[in-house]
């Protein structure tokens, strides 16, 4: 077990050296100019070629891409010192993701601030879509066929087949606008340790939205998936040695059953944690999905970067945790 996750995370450094790699070759070769989006964002000047010039210069568009990828490495793991213009230095710390053009602030310490929010959103999100999509599949799972089965199945598909900014807008309108529901008043990200009651009250509205719309899916994988497994020989030889149903279902069944969608899971989680940019904008959390967004509009390019490799560490981390839970639910699982 131990080898198999160290051959992983060695895996996983290689695939965030890659993608490290094509983001910065992004935004070398983008068709959006780095330095002239800085000369541009200099209130303090007017932008002209000269001033152009050396912004160009001291963001080392003038040197071959592949030294200066070096020298950003080298400010992931060591640290370094970044040039705006003439006169402008910045020291900045290991990991060094840049810093950003728009606010002149290290990218790292935005992220980090940033980061509480949309961990927030993705774990009361993420909770909500196994405590209610789980139990409601296997309930219909055991009535398959069923005139309940049916409707449950048949409702949930129709409201998966709405978009989801569309859900949580609709969300947002009914329950804070029309009803005027006092709990979801002010929603938003308050920090926990500050008032953990308007933390809670501040996010409950974006959990669930993100619950009701994610626990439909996990209900329709949770239902096939048990559907599947209560067919196995295994579940008819415990039964026909006189088990109690809930033994079977929920003993023997459940944990083979929740293999595929713990893999589902993951990569749902992962993404969440990349940042839930419907939720964050609808919601008005000022996470790393809503940062990522308005990056992009601003041609904010190292915050755009960080972002993209967050989202990809996010993802790999994921991974590699759903393929250790495996062999945890299912011991038929072997890692080598």
């Amino acid at each position: 077990m131990f080898a198999y996750v160290v051959k992983r995370l060695l895996s996983g450094v290689v695939v965030l050296f890659l993608i490290s790699m094509s983001v910065f070759l992004l935004f070398w070769y983008g068709p959006s100019e780095p330095a002239q989006t800085i000369c541009d964002n200099d209130t303090s000047n007017r932008c002209t070629p000269a001033r152009l010039e050396v912004f160009r210069e001291n963001l080392g568009f003038n040197n071959p891409w592949y030294e200066e990828y070096g020298k950003f490495m080298k400010g992931v793991v060591a640290g370094r010192e970044i040039q705006f213009g003439s006169t402008t230095k910045f020291d900045c710390p290991a990991p060094c993701l840049g810093y950003s053009y728009r606010t002149k602030a290290p990218v790292f310490e935005e992220m980090k601030d940033r980061m509480p929010a949309t961990f927030s959103v993705a774990i009361g999100g993420a909770f909500l879509y196994l405590t209610l999509g789980i139990p409601i599949g296997v309930a219909a799972a055991r009535r398959r066929g069923t005139m309940a089965d049916k409707a449950l199945v048949s409702s949930f598909l129709v409201i998966s087949s709405i978009p989801y900014y569309l859900f949580a807008l609709l969300t947002w309108l009914f329950l804070t606008i029309s009803w005027e529901i006092p709990l979801f008043s002010d929603t938003g990200y308050f920090p926990i340790t500050e008032n953990p009651a308007k933390w809670f009250s501040g996010m409950a509205l974006a959990w669930l939205a993100l619950g009701a719309f994610g626990c439909t899916s996990y209900t329709r994988y949770s239902r096939g998936s048990m559907v599947e497994v209560l067919n196995e020989d295994y579940i008819r030889t415990a039964k026909a040695k006189g088990l109690r149903d809930n033994t079977v279902v929920y003993k023997h069944g459940l944990r083979a059953a929740l293999v595929p969608v713990i893999t589902i899971f993951g990569i749902d989680f992962g993404t969440l944690l990349a940042g839930t940019i419907f939720t964050e904008t609808i919601f008005d959390i000022d996470g790393i999905g809503l940062w990522s967004l308005q990056a992009v509009a601003q041609r904010d390019l190292p915050v755009v970067a960080a972002t993209a490799l967050f989202a990809a560490a996010v993802l790999i981390i994921s991974n590699i945790v759903v393929d250790v839970i495996y062999s945890v639910l299912d011991p038929r699982v072997r890692l080598s």
